[in-house]
């Protein structure tokens, strides 16, 4: 069911506002890891590898699917040799 912007409540809103954020927040980071990433030279196969992880993982953090933890955030960092401010 879609609710009009106009006709959600407050409560309703502010999880609207709250989602849009975070997914606008995850399509950013997947911008940087895949330019970061690119730049390095690197396939997602060989950043998986280098940080630990799976392909597979890369491929849902550059496509925005999946936003990275903090721990797996500074294993991409680390092995793309950029600084993560807070």
């Amino acid at each position: 069911m879609r609710v009009s912007l106009a006709a959600m409540t407050d409560a309703e809103r502010a999880e609207y506002d709250a989602a849009a954020v975070e997914a606008e927040a995850r399509l950013q980071l997947a911008e940087l890891v895949y330019n970061a990433r690119s730049a390095a030279g690197l396939s997602q196969a060989e950043l998986a590898r280098r940080a630990g992880t799976r392909q597979a993982v890369i491929s849902a953090i550059e496509n925005g699917a999946q936003a990275p933890g903090g721990v797996m955030l500074a294993r991409i960092a680390h092995t793309l040799e950029i600084r993560v401010a807070a």
